[in-house]
């Protein structure tokens, strides 16, 4: 199963089911009922979890703020440099290579 982050942004509940079905735990028709979903939606958005950036380091020394930056779709464009990208495109191209998967911007 291949999810990208930009689908997941776009319509996080309905690749959140996906995902459960796909990894043999689909959500029951109560869990829907109840809002179970939203509530994992939610526990696990990019505002509750950025709290961890805010609370110290790993005991192996990496600071939690190197985990989170904005959420945004693109915003890796701010932190890679044209060859650290190609570079990236590169390795996917042959690691993916004879997938039917198309690999966008």
């Amino acid at each position: 199963m291949f999810l990208t982050y930009e689908d997941m942004k776009m319509d996080t509940p309905k690749y959140l089911r996906r995902l459960a079905k796909f990894l043999g735990y689909p959500f029951t028709e109560e869990e829907e009922a109840k809002g179970i979903v939203e509530d994992i939606v939610s526990l696990c958005s990019f505002d509750n979890l950025s709290e961890v950036n805010k609370h110290g380091s790993l005991s192996i020394g990496i600071p939690d703020y190197a985990f989170f930056r904005e959420g945004k779709v693109g915003d890796w464009r701010k932190h890679l440099t044209t060859e650290m990208s190609e570079m990236l495109d590169q390795i996917t191209k042959e690691k993916f290579d004879g997938l039917d998967l198309v690999l966008t911007d």
